[in-house]
């Protein structure tokens, strides 16, 4: 994934592939034979309209949210955080997918300059509502929160450096973690749907720590897999 373009490209090491300076890229794989991709916005969407949905237009007071000690803050940052959240996690999964990156470039581009401050305030503000919220889990989001932030610093800097193989791991781990809290919502609903019996503590640090901890073992093994594979360099202008 790229946020920029004109950058020479550079090294990120002798065993990291990357295609030649002046190659022509080859053709995206139309996006109906890549599998992943529409069950990957089918789930997005139902979680955002699950998550997300009821707060929308909700004031506070009737709001379901937790009891957070008087922290006047708290609804205002929370509802920040969800709602640039929203837009990080639908702007990552643009991110990611090959035939936006190829045909549209430009889209690419302009979704990482939003998914980057996106993902910064977003990740802030979840930071200081975390001491506020149950203290269950707290340590598993403060954890995953805390590393989408350093993975996404790391992904912009790579690419602004023209690192485009650690661009590409970075922001890839960063999409695992920006999309983590899928797994939570999904077992919550699935463990009350049908009335499993499980204590609410397990449930709540599992939620918390499941997620990410799968997700970044999946993105591993996935570059694992295309460790040979070329990184192409962001796409240039016409006439650049």
């Amino acid at each position: 994934m790229s946020l920029t373009t004109g950058e020479d490209r550079k090294s990120d090491g002798p065993d990291q592939p990357s295609r030649p300076a002046g190659a022509t890229q080859r053709e995206g794989t139309p996006f109906w034979r890549r599998p992943w991709i529409i069950p990957l916005w089918l789930v997005t969407a139902a979680f955002l309209y699950l998550q997300a949905g009821p707060f929308v237009g909700t004031p506070e007071a009737e709001a379901q949210i937790p009891a957070h000690d008087g922290f006047a803050a708290y609804y205002p940052l929370l509802i920040t955080h969800i709602s640039l959240g929203t837009v990080a996690m639908v702007a990552c999964c643009l991110q990611v997918w090959p035939w936006m990156r190829r045909r549209h470039p430009a889209v690419h581009r302009v979704m990482g300059r939003i998914y980057v401050p996106a993902t910064l305030v977003s990740g802030v503000c979840g930071l200081v509502i975390i001491p506020f919220a149950p203290v269950v889990g707290q340590i598993g989001a403060f954890m995953s929160t805390t590393l989408w932030i350093i993975t996404t610093l790391v992904g912009f800097w790579a690419v602004r450096t023209g690192r485009y193989v650690l661009h590409r791991r970075f922001m890839l781990y960063s999409f695992a973690l920006v999309m983590n809290n899928v797994w939570g919502l999904t077992m919550a609903k699935i463990i009350i749907g049908f009335g499993i019996k499980i204590d609410f503590t397990y449930l709540g640090e599992a939620a918390r720590w499941v997620g990410w901890v799968v997700d970044l073992m999946l993105v591993q093994w996935f570059l694992y897999r295309t460790a040979k594979q070329p990184v192409e360099a962001p796409a240039r202008r016409a006439g650049a």
